[in-house]
């Protein structure tokens, strides 16, 4: 495609209202995703800056940049950035929303105003999110948890910070619901379920997670708003409350949000793995029974976050046992996406490149799950650094290094326009050695005794901890010029054609940047699967 082309023909990108009005009130699910896909990578980098400073503040003992007071209210807003406005989101919202009804073969969502709507819940609930920072009794400290009884009797304005998270919890299930009716209603003629693509069914299992699990979150901060407000004493201890109470609430809903967090990035490597080995997907039926399997399964596990708070020895059996079971579908997947490498013509281009970094990361951090999943062991490093290490690993690991991958991917068909391929692998590399660098160091360092959310330490942590955070360096340089070139390759990047990765589903059969409606007058007619590379005429 040449410039001229590219300039004649933007699609979906030229169409509509024009200017800022055409955006934010469009219900094209395209243009949505896109005010996802930038909302959601702003917090990211708003998330990272303030990661960056509570390494920075941990590089030695004592005091550095930041008082005891203003470190419990960064760790508290970079877990909520990242949390609720980065990895729950990040992939389903903007990459469902861009890619999934395009795959499937459809011409928007099911509902598209109401797709408009829960990206405007999302922009309100971070604009009250940011506004608790600045309002009240100043930013909440109390973890992006939000345990009680602190949280329902410190000044800061931890109720605003509630409301917030009520809000986004509106904006996910939305979400869901119209993903799930999408996926029922809207596939086009030949889009049986069984070809449906990986990335959708990725999207439909973590949808049912959202619509199940979310309204439990909901339910949990508008109780902990309602104890602050008037003091009913449904978890404070001194009003005879049951703090534990809140703790079961929180993870039926926050360890099934694990899954949605990662689900959608397990989808994004199974659909990029067979396009990059030039292979079709192993065992496409297993991987769609296992991703069902670990959005059941994760649903019933959430109270292994709570070893040691004295529930009883069968309890802990139970949850134990459970957990090493939801290791099955996790392990199917990986087994497969190893069997579908195997003896491929890989090409190593910048997608697969992320797509191998989630996999090795996300294994290590199941691995370590697997640690605290066991009751003998957890009870030792339980609040430590190790859970620290474990959690980036199996979320910024996993989810971060999918979403990554994602935009490597998909980006360019969006857009129309490539990034420096040279450029993305050297930032690739620097991100994963950063990465390594920081964690692991975070692991030991855990595994030594030392307990997270504490503002200082022992002088044995600091060789350690100077570790992590000169790794934590390594890690912004490789974030920003990753971010840089693909944020000037969407812009100023060479045009590319339909499908410049070898593609065989939907979205890589239509112009780049895909029209307004997606196809033609002419709803497509699937006669194969998403990844049979000779009946597309790839091979």
């Amino acid at each position: 495609m040449t410039e001229q082309s590219y300039a004649a023909d933007r699609g979906f990108l030229s169409t509509g209202r024009p200017g800022i009005l055409g955006w934010i009130f469009s219900t094209d699910h395209k243009r949505i995703g896109l005010l996802y896909l930038w909302c959601i990578v702003t917090f990211f980098c708003v998330g990272m800056l303030l990661g960056l400073l509570i390494r920075l503040e941990l590089f030695s003992p004592g005091a550095d940049i930041m008082t005891a007071q203003t470190y419990n209210a960064a760790f508290t807003l970079h877990g909520v950035i990242m949390i609720f406005l980065f990895i729950i989101p990040g992939i389903p919202a903007a990459f469902g929303n861009l890619i999934m009804p395009i795959q499937i073969g459809a011409r928007d969502v099911a509902f598209p105003r109401l797709n408009l709507f829960s990206w405007w819940l999302y922009v309100t609930g971070a604009a009250l999110a940011l506004t608790s920072l600045f309002t009240g009794g100043g930013p909440p400290d109390t973890g992006w948890t939000f345990y009680v009884p602190f949280s329902a009797q410190t000044s800061t304005n931890v109720s605003l910070a509630a409301i917030a998270v009520f809000i986004l919890g509106f904006s996910s299930i939305l979400t869901g619901l119209n993903f799930v009716t999408t996926i029922h209603r809207l596939r086009t003629q030949g889009m049986t379920w069984m070809r449906i693509p990986l990335f959708t069914w990725s999207l439909y299992a973590t949808a049912w997670i959202q619509i199940l699990a979310t309204p439990v979150l909901g339910i949990t901060v508008a109780l902990l708003f309602v104890e602050r407000m008037l003091g009913t004493g449904l978890f404070d201890p001194n009003l005879g409350g049951d703090p534990i109470m809140f703790q079961h609430l929180f993870w039926i809903y926050s360890h099934p949000a694990v899954y949605i967090m990662v689900l959608p990035g397990m989808g994004v490597v199974s659909d990029i793995v067979p396009v990059f080995a030039r292979k079709p997907a192993f065992g496409y039926k297993a991987i769609v029974v296992s991703s069902l399997a670990i959005a059941f399964a994760g649903s019933l596990v959430w109270a292994h976050h709570m070893y040691t708070s004295g529930m009883s020895d069968t309890a802990v059996l139970v949850f134990s046992f459970l957990t090493f079971i939801v290791a099955i579908p996790s392990a199917i997947k990986v087994f497969n996406w190893l069997a579908t490498l195997y003896q491929g013509s890989i090409l190593l281009d910048p997608p697969l490149l992320f797509s191998l970094s989630f996999i090795l990361l996300f294994t290590i951090g199941g691995l370590t799950g697997l640690v605290l999943g066991a009751a003998a062991t957890d009870i030792h490093v339980h609040d430590t650094h190790f859970v620290v290490g474990h959690f980036h690993f199996t979320m910024f690991g996993g989810t971060g290094m999918a979403f990554f991958a994602a935009m490597h991917y998909w980006l360019p068909k969006i857009y129309g326009r490539m990034y420096n391929k040279a450029v993305a692998t050297v930032a690739w590399g620097i991100i994963f050695i950063g990465f390594c660098v920081t964690y692991i160091s975070m692991k030991v360092v855990g595994m030594m005794g030392m307990p997270r959310r504490y503002f200082d330490y022992v002088p044995e942590f600091t060789g350690l901890n100077q570790l992590a955070t000169i790794g934590s360096w390594i890690l912004g340089i490789g974030l920003a010029l990753m971010f840089y070139n693909v944020i000037r390759g969407c812009f100023k990047g060479t045009p590319v054609e339909a499908n410049p990765w070898g593609g065989a589903s939907l979205e890589w059969q239509i112009p780049s940047p895909p029209p307004t409606e997606n196809f033609g007058e002419d709803d497509p007619v699937v006669t194969h699967g998403p990844y049979d590379f000779k009946a597309a005429g790839i091979l």
